[in-house]
Formats: C-alpha cells, sequence, structure tokens
C-alpha cells in the first residue's frame, strides 16, 4: 500500500486549521498542523512533509519568514502560501522566498485541494538527472543541484524555477502561453479556471536571476500575444 502524502498545515485562526485538517485528511492525506509561528516552523524543518500550507499573518513568526528559512534548508520543499494580502508587493514577497504558489483569502476549499493536489503531482515526479542548461555560453544551470554558475557568481533556483527553465527549453522552437505553464509545470487540470498571476511573478524572478539586465531580457523573452520563450541556448 502506497504511503499516504504529509501535509504541514501551518494557520493561526483555529476555525480554518481544524476545517483544512478535516478536509485534508478525508482526502487522504497524512496532517500535521500548527497555529504559531515558531512551533509551525520546527515541524516544517523536521517534520519531512510533502508539502506546507503556510499562511502569512501567524503570531511569533510570521509566514514570510517561515517561507525563508524552509528555503535555507530545503530548496525543493512543496510551499503554498495562504495570504489575506492580495497587493503585487506581498504576493511577490512570498513567490520571491520560494512559495510554490499563493492561494487569497477568502478562498474555495475545492480550489484550495486542486493546487495542492496539482504541486504535489508536479514535485512527485522530480526532476531530470543530470541535466545542464546553458545561456549565452556564459551561464550554466545545474537543474539537479538547483544551482547556476556565471563567471565567479553563483545562483540559487527554486525546484519551481527550474522546471520552468526546463518546460522551455524542450520547447524552445516556439513560444510557450501562459495557460500551457500553468498546466504542465504547476499541474493544474483546467487553467482557465485558476485565478493567480504566479506564472508572471515566477517569470519576474526568473529574469532577476538570469538576466544581465532585467528590464531588457536577452534570454526569457516575452512575445507579445503568444507567451514566453527561452532563447541564447547552444545550437
Amino acid at each position: 500500500m502506497p504511503r499516504k502524502l504529509r501535509l504541514l498545515i501551518i494557520e493561526d485562526e483555529a476555525a480554518i486549521r481544524t476545517g483544512l485538517v478535516d478536509v485534508f485528511v478525508y482526502h487522504g492525506y497524512d496532517v500535521d498542523s500548527s497555529g504559531h509561528g515558531e512551533e509551525g516552523l520546527q515541524k516544517a524543518l523536521t517534520g519531512n512533509h510533502d508539502l506546507v500550507l503556510l499562511d502569512v499573518m501567524l503570531p511569533g513568526i510570521n509566514g514570510f519568514d517561515i517561507c525563508n528559512r524552509i528555503r535555507e534548508q530545503d530548496r525543493g520543499q512543496a510551499i503554498i502560501m495562504l495570504t489575506a494580502k492580495t497587493n503585487d508587493e506581498d504576493i511577490i514577497e512570498g513567490l520571491s522566498l520560494g512559495a510554490d504558489d499563493y492561494v487569497a483569502k477568502p478562498f474555495s476549499v475545492a480550489q484550495l485541494v486542486l493546487r495542492v493536489q496539482a504541486v504535489l503531482r508536479r514535485t512527485q515526479n522530480g526532476l531530470p538527472q543530470n541535466q545542464i542548461i546553458i545561456l549565452g555560453g556564459a551561464l550554466s544551470i545545474d537543474c539537479q543541484n538547483l544551482a547556476g554558475q556565471r563567471a565567479a557568481e553563483t545562483i540559487a533556483f527554486t525546484r519551481r524555477e527550474i522546471e520552468i527553465l526546463q518546460y522551455l527549453e524542450s520547447h524552445a522552437q516556439r513560444p510557450v502561453p501562459r495557460d500551457e505553464l500553468l498546466s504542465k509545470v504547476w499541474g493544474y487540470a483546467n487553467p482557465l479556471d485558476i485565478e493567480t498571476r504566479t506564472v508572471d511573478i515566477h517569470i519576474a524572478k526568473l529574469r532577476r536571476k538570469i538576466e544581465l539586465d532585467h528590464t531588457e531580457p536577452q534570454f526569457l523573452v516575452t512575445v507579445r500575444g503568444a507567451g514566453y520563450r527561452l532563447v541564447g541556448l547552444p545550437p
């Protein structure tokens, strides 16, 4: 019998936390939870969870700091942030720290379950082994180790960022639409039904890492009306 996937829910509102635990147990997950930032952080760092569902506003340590601490230890941990803050700055902060996705409160429980399932489908597949992406002849990206090198500069990537680059690299002959990235990289079955800016924000994050000037991208370019394309690859 396959093991149950393990979730950690860090949410300080007791009614929401209890409801989410019940929902995900019903869907067959092994669920742990915490209502406090410091306790949640310790569980996240030591509990070997497949996914962390992380509220932003928490007592003790906020969700942004928890996400950052998790990423310092494990760049591959799947994280979805729950936030009542929906302005771009807060969403960008969470995703810049390495969250795979965000869900704004109030949220549909059914959509949250779908988002969790989508992220887990991708993370369970794992990354191809020993794959290197070369951009512009100067930037070498080691997909297995989530790291890039340009001269003396080392660049750290999240698992999701690498998956985006891998998908764009494997379809480099054409622009890839945003909805296709949501379907193939994030794993959403019906991307047109998903209200999220996570693709746009991840693209912006990647440009800040791989471009010499992120305001004038040379490698990760936008094809107006068609999507994103990765260029500068070896012939």
